[in-house]
């Protein structure tokens, strides 16, 4: 299946936030990423016995998720947001679910003028992919109300 995901920057930098997960298959959830959600392998960092200890994946820049083998939490307990372009997530999802081994809920739109994708990884760790809706397709109603509380807060 050909990627969704614009080009993505290889470059190493610092990185101002990042998600470590804790995963019972690292071979299976690297693959659920790479294939299932159009991250790239970064690279892996082997542990003392050769076998790897850390996989740093990304999907675009300040996208970083870094894996390590382990005891997986409890599912359901960690979710984090990730900007995506509404016309991705279509296809995010399309290829999420022809990859199976997670589940895929959406894109739906949501009362805040928001498509969010959300999809669950084999080990329970959520990602939700957000995009803007577009213009056309937003609440009026909502978009006025946000902009009369920033008038509020602003004190104009």
């Amino acid at each position: 299946m050909d990627s969704v995901t614009p080009e993505i920057s290889r470059d190493i930098y610092g990185m101002p936030a990042f998600v470590t997960i804790t995963v019972a298959d690292l071979d299976r959830t690297v693959d659920w990423y790479v294939n299932g959600l159009d991250f790239v392998l970064l690279f892996t960092v082997p542990g003392p016995d050769g076998s790897p200890a850390l996989v740093h994946l990304r999907r675009w820049r300040y996208q970083d998720i870094l894996v390590r083998p382990g005891e997986a939490s409890a599912g359901g307990q960690w979710t984090i947001g990730m900007m995506a372009m509404q016309e991705q997530l279509d296809g995010l999802a399309e290829r999420a679910r022809a990859h199976g081994g997670g589940m895929v809920d959406g894109p739906v739109n949501t009362p805040w003028n928001t498509r969010d994708l959300r999809v669950t990884d084999p080990d329970g760790y959520t990602v939700v992919y957000t995009a803007r809706r577009a213009e056309s397709e937003r609440d009026a109603r909502f978009s006025a109300m946000m902009e009369e509380q920033a008038r509020v807060q602003l004190g104009d």
